[in-house]
């Protein structure tokens, strides 16, 4: 790939140069503020997320600014102001309403939307985007338009514009077949995974031994000289506050209970308070659960003490052999059974029952066979976890380069003029479910208690 052979200064710090015959203008010469407040009744709610501006998914966690939100027209940029939603944004091609923390721009000339997409969804634009952010937080500032107005944007003429849309929905669209492939593996290992946990909690690790019913039926049988208890026998409700000066924990389901990065503001997604002293204590080897989350898996025995949100649900653990319980808990067994004691309207916010937990089964084999099956498990699924790792790694390449190659061409680093764009199958970004409606959820979980 080749550079364009003149280029010239601009007055953008974060440009540099670009090619000598593009324009530089400010977003406010480019783009008008749209603020005319609507209700979601008349325009449905959009969510504005990493992967650009969705229709709101039914179990996302909703606001009460129903009746208060702004008005989005299709063509329309819209951008989350705040620091901890970065990268959040895009050109919506729908009509609709979103929050009041967005800035809607809508353009005052002919663009190429997906070019603007592109361009303002760049890393290099968010950089730019959020250094004229302020706040009292340090890791939660707000950007507001009369800044966002006087950043300068590159202008290529239409026809370039153009071009550099085709270019990239064809070099994005195989990256982004890429990545979902391996992540499609990923998926795949991780079931594998799962399988030899849960059959080693449910079946144990001698093939010939006599069974019995469990009595659940999608459950199945279990070895004959296994117990089985009620988890109210062993999980005690505990509930300590008034300890901010602790670390700050979080419960989530593909780890467990771990440290929480107040520094990345990139993962950081949920709103961290002043006050932490209403945050619940958790202490090493007991249970936390985050209660709205529980059907998912999202909860664990606890490596560190620290604290967590104070909708989460903190037990004291009567069991011996700690790892095993963590390993057993969090098989696909259990998440089933926490899903069953979960009630709620939303899929996505659904509430654990405290007296329906009480009453889950919790299998319990001699303890010898604890210790062997806390001993396989690892040994088994070292290979498993080898290649996630390996793959993780790889998505996380290849999403660099995708991110480095549409920001150097968006900002005319690299000429794409005259590069022949065979047929392609077109692959978007992502499927899956935004990280806004995660972090929406637990905001609203913090807000409760």
């Amino acid at each position: 790939m080749r550079a364009y052979s003149e280029y010239c200064r601009v007055d953008a710090e974060w440009l540099g140069s670009l090619p000598s015959h593009w324009d530089c203008k400010k977003i406010g010469a480019l783009f008008s503020q749209r603020k005319e407040k609507v209700s979601d009744k008349d325009f449905a709610p959009l969510s504005v997320t990493k992967n650009g501006i969705l229709p709101q998914l039914s179990n996302a966690a909703k606001s009460n600014d129903g009746d208060n939100r702004k008005l989005v027209r299709a063509g329309d940029f819209v951008i989350n102001s705040r620091s901890d939603r970065k990268g959040s944004c895009g050109v919506s091609f729908l009509d609709g309403s979103v929050s009041l923390i967005n800035i809607v721009l809508t353009p005052r000339q002919d663009w190429n939307s997906r070019y603007v997409h592109y361009l303002l969804r760049s890393h290099l634009f968010s950089e730019e985007y959020y250094h004229y952010g302020r706040g009292i937080v340090a890791d939660l500032w707000t950007t507001r338009y009369s800044e966002m107005k006087n950043i300068y944007l590159p202008v290529p003429p239409c026809a370039e514009q153009d071009q550099i849309v085709r270019y990239l929905d064809w070099q994005v669209s195989k990256i982004n077949k890429l990545i979902k492939a391996k992540k499609k593996q990923i998926t795949l290992l991780d079931d594998l995974k799962r399988s030899v946990v849960n059959d080693a909690i449910t079946h144990g690790l001698n093939p010939n031994v006599e069974m019995k019913s469990s009595g659940v039926v999608w459950l199945g049988d279990i070895p004959a000289h296994w117990t089985t208890i009620k988890l109210r026998q062993i999980l005690t409700p505990v509930s300590i506050k008034n300890h901010p000066e602790l670390p700050l924990l979080s419960v989530v389901r593909e780890k467990g209970v771990i440290i929480r990065d107040v520094e990345d503001k990139d993962s950081n997604h949920n709103y961290i308070p002043d006050d932490l002293s209403g945050y619940k204590m958790v202490k090493k080897d007991q249970f936390a659960m985050n209660k709205m989350k529980a059907w998912q898996g999202s909860y664990g025995i606890s490596n560190y003490t620290g604290i967590v949100s104070p909708a989460y649900y903190i037990f004291n653990v009567a069991f011996d052999n700690l790892k095993y319980f963590h390993y057993a808990i969090r098989s696909k067994v259990y998440v089933n059974f926490f899903a069953q004691a979960s009630d709620g309207i939303r899929v996505g916010q659904w509430d654990l029952s405290i007296p329906k937990m009480k009453e889950i089964p919790f299998i319990v084999p001699p303890e010898d066979e604890q210790k062997a099956i806390v001993e396989y498990i690892p040994k088994a699924c070292a290979k498993y976890d080898a290649g996630i790792t390996r793959l993780t790694e790889e998505v996380a390449l290849l999403e660099e380069y995708r991110a480095k190659l549409i920001s150097d061409v968006v900002t005319g680093q690299i000429d794409v003029r005259g590069i022949e764009i065979p047929e392609y199958e077109y692959v978007e970004e992502s499927d899956e479910e935004s990280d806004e409606m995660d972090g929406a959820d637990e905001e609203a979980e913090e807000q409760e208690e």
